[in-house]
């Protein structure tokens, strides 16, 4: 779990990577709810109690780029977008567990 003290993120250990991915008020409430079902952006915006637009969306773009989160967009009338777990985040459901577990 060392790792060398340099700007590059490769070689930033992975714990790391997922502590920082995941830390905050709203990614680990983000990802509780979309284990449940699919999210949208006001629904979130009403579920977590503290959350604004800019902070949301800022978690929920962190949380795509990481490929833990998909944004799919519906183009049904009216226009709307949600957020699914990838199979990425999908298989880190386990992994909560067991910290839950532990905790």
């Amino acid at each position: 779990m060392t790792t060398k003290n340099t700007n590059d993120k490769s070689h930033i250990c992975p714990v790391q990577r997922f502590l920082k991915l995941f830390s905050g008020k709203l990614k680990p409430e983000i990802f509780l709810l979309a284990t449940k079902s699919f999210l949208r952006f006001n629904t979130l915006l009403r579920e977590i109690e503290g959350a604004n637009k800019q902070s949301l969306a800022i978690a929920l773009r962190d949380l795509t780029e990481a490929d833990i989160l998909e944004k799919v967009v519906i183009r049904n009338k009216p226009l709307h977008i949600e957020y699914h777990l990838t199979e990425k985040g999908k298989s880190m459901i386990s992994l909560f567990e067991k910290m839950e577990e532990f905790l």
